[in-house]
């Protein structure tokens, strides 16, 4: 299912309002996650190129369009939800509406690959709440920069 889901993005409405940069998020942003009949089945290659042919087809949908301006079609994985995340906004890599620090890469196969192992790691029973990471009274680890893979969608990339 989350390869549909993935191809699915490419057709959904898209709206690039650079001067309004708050509808953009709110209707070009997806949230994913894996279901479970695709449990543990999906390769980082597979999900890897779903999203490689959904930004080709929006870049696509955007020539035919004519727009003549920056767009970035983004992937992240929100590890507090287990989901993957995708959004096409009118900015360039630099600047995507996060609220903290962010990597732009061009390799989604790291993301994809942190994605499929904590959805697998989910699907596993806890047996004594002081093995789960955080919970058991240790220090949080420092936050690393969020790492964001980048597809220049636009005309102007």
């Amino acid at each position: 299912m989350l390869l549909t889901w993935i191809d699915e993005v490419a057709h959904e409405p898209l709206v690039l309002e650079p001067a309004d940069r708050r509808v953009e998020v709110e209707v070009n942003t997806w949230w994913l996650s894996a279901a479970e009949e695709d449990g543990g089945s999906l390769s980082v290659a597979e999900v890897v190129a779903a999203f490689e042919r959904t930004a080709a087809a929006i870049r696509e949908r955007l020539h035919e369009r004519a727009f003549a301006g920056v767009a970035t079609f983004s992937v992240w994985h929100d590890e507090q939800a287990g989901q993957l995340r995708c959004s096409t906004g009118s900015v360039s890599p630099d600047a995507l509406p996060f609220g903290g620090a962010y990597v732009a890469s061009g390799h989604l196969a790291p993301i994809v690959g942190r994605f499929l192992a904590d959805s697998e790691r989910s699907r596993l029973a806890w047996s004594d709440p002081d093995d789960v990471p955080g919970l058991s009274g240790r220090a949080e680890p420092e936050v690393a920069p969020l790492a964001v893979w980048v597809s220049g969608v636009g005309a102007s990339k």
